[in-house]
């Protein structure tokens, strides 16, 4: 058994004081450790004191790991799509098993020190830059796994369906070359390819699926991956969780309507992919019947804000969605910054600066969308309470951003620098704000430089 006494915590209910957390060990096969005591107004007894605003692990719902590698690296010349596009392929076209490894380690160790103790990671880099399969064909997803379970967080690794190089008015264009390491013949080799991975589920790994997006996967795939039979070859597949890039940009959705007659929800919809498993990723260009297609099944929606204007994507309905009945989630996706608190306060402040006027999102809500798991496949995971997996993060509120706030307001003052203390199933990986690995800085520059002595 273990305690932690917070001087405040989030609970379900809003902020409290002296909050006393009891973990105990894992049952069953089970190797999660979970809260079964929350206590309220509790004196600090033996327990190790957490001074600050404790509230639950975040759980980032949408990153591709190797993306961090492009932070700074693409703003040159004005910073165009294009700019970002050739950079990224760039880095792409260098990853093998073990810069892989490397860089997410440090990738994920950073998240960690930002307090998002589960991931979610979407995942195309499948195989040689050739397109041919590795000797292990998952061996890229295996990376991605250690990575996770080197830097104490857990992970859903969200292997994804990439068949085509874009969509056009006339329809799908080939791979280029340097799209072929992320495709697979189609989606039954695809899935035959999934059902091989170790899902791991209680040592805080689960394997999910997606999509790509409309445009790398074909309705007729679609409507295919909808259909798949359980039982693929030798392992178990299922699409629960499934996640989608959709709507990303006005492109996308022209191109669509040029070539099928429908938005990319109405085609994910006539595939039967919408549904409460279904994580549509950005949802920035809907219109009014998406919006009603995706809250009538209760399907989720992963914003990435921090992303989303820095590529200049434009600014989700968050709102609407969220009224509609969609579940809204957060993610760092290409991690400009990894900084739930700024994915946080994005959403209402971009709410704001469409409306001009304050206030779509209480705290509470808000927080909500930083810390629900469940479109990852972690239902049990997210709050600060009896039953949950032993999750939390412990913010300051002295330091110079924070100092004088009231602390039922630290999500709109704190960042992640604030972070002292992470805590996943019951075991520390960030203590006094540094990672049980070491010095992630000096992880991160050592795994990046590789990318670029060339360029």
């Amino acid at each position: 058994m273990k305690q932690f006494w917070c001087e405040y915590a989030l609970l379900p209910d809003g902020l409290a004081r002296s909050v006393l957390l009891t973990i105990e060990g894992a049952e069953d096969g089970d190797d999660a450790r979970r809260f079964v005591a929350v206590e309220q107004d509790a004196p600090a007894g033996g327990a190790e004191v957490l001074r600050g605003v404790t509230m639950p692990g975040f759980a980032n719902t949408h990153s591709h790991a190797f993306h961090r590698a492009l932070r700074g690296r693409t703003h040159d010349g004005g910073g165009t799509f294009w700019t970002w596009r050739d950079r990224m392929y760039h880095v792409a076209g260098q990853l093998d098993p073990d810069n892989y490894l490397s860089l997410a380690r440090a990738t994920y160790a950073e998240m960690a020190l930002a307090g998002i103790t589960t991931v979610g990671e979407f995942h195309y880099v499948h195989h040689n830059p050739d397109g041919t399969p590795y000797d292990d064909p998952n061996v890229m997803g295996m990376a991605l796994q250690q990575a996770a379970r080197d830097a104490g967080i857990r992970l859903t690794l969200l292997d994804t369906c990439y068949l085509r190089g874009g969509l056009t008015a006339d329809g799908h264009t080939p791979l280029s070359a340097q799209q072929r390491r992320f495709g697979d013949a189609d989606v039954m080799a695809w899935g035959e390819r999934v059902s091989r991975l170790d899902a791991w589920h209680s040592r805080g790994f689960a394997v999910g699926t997606a999509m790509h997006s409309v445009r790398a996967v074909p309705f007729d795939q679609l409507t295919a991956a909808a259909n798949l039979a359980s039982h693929v070859c030798e392992g178990t597949w299922s699409v629960d969780p499934l996640h989608i890039h959709l709507s990303e940009q006005p492109a996308e959705n022209e191109a669509c309507l040029a070539h099928y007659g429908r938005t990319p929800t109405q085609l994910l919809s006539e595939a039967g992919l919408i549904d409460r498993n279904l994580t549509a990723v950005h949802a920035t260009h809907l219109n009014d019947e998406d919006i009603r297609l995706l809250g009538d099944e209760h399907a989720f929606a992963s914003f990435c804000p921090t992303t989303e204007r820095d590529l200049a994507d434009g600014i989700g309905p968050a709102k609407a969605l969220r009224d509609s009945g969609v579940g809204i989630s957060l993610g760092s996706d290409q991690h400009a910054v990894i900084d739930m608190f700024e994915e946080i306060r994005a959403v209402e402040m971009h709410e704001r600066l469409r409306t001009n006027a304050r206030g779509h999102f209480a705290a509470q809500d808000l927080l909500g969308m930083a810390t629900r798991h469940d479109s990852l496949g972690w239902e049990d995971a997210g709050q600060l309470a009896p039953g949950m997996h032993a999750d939390f993060v412990t913010v300051s509120f002295d330091s110079p951003r924070t100092a004088g706030i009231d602390p039922a307001q630290i999500l709109f003052a704190a960042t992640s620098a604030d972070v002292h203390t992470v805590v996943r199933d019951g075991e520390p990986i960030v203590t006094d704000g540094h990672h049980r690995l070491g010095d992630v800085g000096r992880m991160l520059a050592d795994s990046i430089a590789p990318f670029w002595e060339d360029a």
